[in-house]
């Protein structure tokens, strides 16, 4: 009697992984995983296992997303006060970041490929706000 193939257990692990919704739904993991870690993990005080911005101990100074994981854990409990303080800046972009990625969620889910379209000038917005941010903080 010929072997035969085992039965197939649905769809490869490699068709999965391709499927539009695995990048979003990984983001969404990952996030969720870092959250998690962050809200147990007080950022204000010395001693913990999160990572240490590179462009401010390189230089000193404050980069533009500096301050950004203190500022998710005050908003995580309830501090909206003192996440401004974190970082200004993070908090107004977050929520374009959060419908950004609820839309490629959503495409995903729906079989669709998404990825934002960002044109020369609103790169140079982004790049300009960036590095007037970064100029700001420093000097004040």
């Amino acid at each position: 009697m010929p072997p035969s193939a085992p039965p197939s257990a649905g769809p490869s692990a490699r068709a999965l992984l391709r499927h539009p919704a695995a990048g979003p739904l990984a983001v969404l993991a990952a996030g969720a995983a870092g959250s998690a870690h962050v809200y147990v993990t007080d950022p204000h005080e010395p001693g913990h296992l999160l990572p240490r911005c590179p462009f401010r101990l390189v230089t000193g100074l404050l980069c533009p997303a500096c301050g950004g994981t203190r500022m998710a854990y005050d908003l995580m409990h309830g501090h909206l006060t003192q996440a401004w303080l974190d970082n200004r800046a993070l908090l107004l972009a977050a929520p374009f970041a959060l419908a950004m990625l609820g839309r490629w969620m959503a495409e995903g889910l729906r079989g669709r490929r998404w990825q934002p379209r960002v044109g020369p000038r609103g790169q140079l917005l982004i790049l300009a706000l960036a590095v007037t941010w970064t100029v700001v903080r420093n000097l004040v």
